[in-house]
């Protein structure tokens, strides 16, 4: 166990415990230091302390921080598309196929398990080893999605979606031809009560779940369209795509069974953009579209 120990001074008194902590302790997100004190591993002057206390000065702190523990999901040497990396965040471009995390029937060959063999240098998410996954994408979806490598980075991602400031924008091939050229679903999604495995719009259980779209072009039976989410429901794009009549092609799920040759939806998270959690810097990354996403569009545009 590591330990650390800080005397407070003058400038530093009337501040919360959990808050000062949080400004020493730069990789160290506040809600791991709340869960730190809760726990026991934060004193002051030798004894317990409420994440509330306001400091006195000369008060000393000391916080012992626990051993991570090792996540049950092994480490696995498998190929990464890394558009971005630096000590906080990790940029990948998923491909089709590819699970995030390790569940019931995908122990292995998921996301995880290739980022914990590629990030040697991972501290530890609220205590584990692991990588902060601060969003998914759908095993059968394409493209981006940002990782938090620390405490820190995973809190200030995390926030980022809740506030709705990240920019993720989708490019898909849906069913039918849309008439208009914009469009915005705002409709909740829940748990389908029908079917356990699958999400619906719904006003029992549904959540907020908005998706903004352009057509880009459109063609006999389909249409060439990007979404963009200003929420991140499970299965949002399909659901909503579906909910309005236009199912994205190949969704084994939410689409028609005729369909366009390709395994999986055709849908890729093609750009993805949010405020670096250190520097501040704004950052925007942008992925082409698979190959497979291509040729069937390029069959589109022949046949015309």
């Amino acid at each position: 166990m590591n330990q650390f120990e800080f005397t407070v001074s003058e400038e530093q008194a009337q501040t919360r415990v959990d808050k000062l902590l949080t400004e020493l302790m730069d990789d160290v997100s506040r809600s791991q230091i709340q869960l730190w004190i809760k726990e026991g591993h934060v004193t002051l002057n030798n004894e317990s302390v409420k994440s509330n206390y306001k400091v006195e000065e000369a008060d000393h702190l000391t916080v012992t921080v626990p051993e991570a523990v090792e996540l049950e999901a092994v480490a696995e040497d498998i190929p990464l598309d890394v558009v971005y990396e630096d000590e906080d965040v990790i940029v990948i471009n998923k491909p089709r196929g590819m699970v995030v995390h390790p569940a019931p029937g995908h122990p292995n060959g998921t996301l995880v398990n290739a980022l914990l063999h590629h990030c040697s240098d991972l501290p530890g998410i609220n205590g584990v080893i692991r990588p902060g996954i601060v969003h998914r994408i759908d095993k059968d979806t394409s493209g981006l999605l940002m990782v938090a490598k620390n405490d820190k980075a995973h809190e200030s991602l995390v926030d980022q979606l809740k506030a709705k400031t990240t920019k993720r924008l989708y490019q898909t091939i849906v069913h039918g031809v849309i008439p208009h050229e914009h469009g915005t679903v705002d409709a909740p999604i829940g748990r389908d009560k029908r079917d356990r495995q699958s999400m619906a719009v719904t006003d029992d259980n549904g959540r907020e779940a908005v998706t903004h779209f352009t057509v880009i072009e459109t063609f006999e039976k389909y249409s060439y369209i990007t979404c963009q989410l200003e929420t991140g429901r499970t299965h949002q794009i399909r659901v909503h795509m579906k909910y309005i009549g236009h199912p994205v092609a190949g969704d084994p799920k939410y689409g028609p069974k005729k369909t366009l040759d390709i395994k999986g939806q055709a849908l890729h998270a093609s750009v993805l953009g949010f405020t670096h959690p250190r520097t501040g810097e704004e950052m925007v990354f942008e992925a082409p579209m698979p190959e497979d996403m291509n040729v069937l569009l390029k069959k589109l545009q022949d046949s015309r």
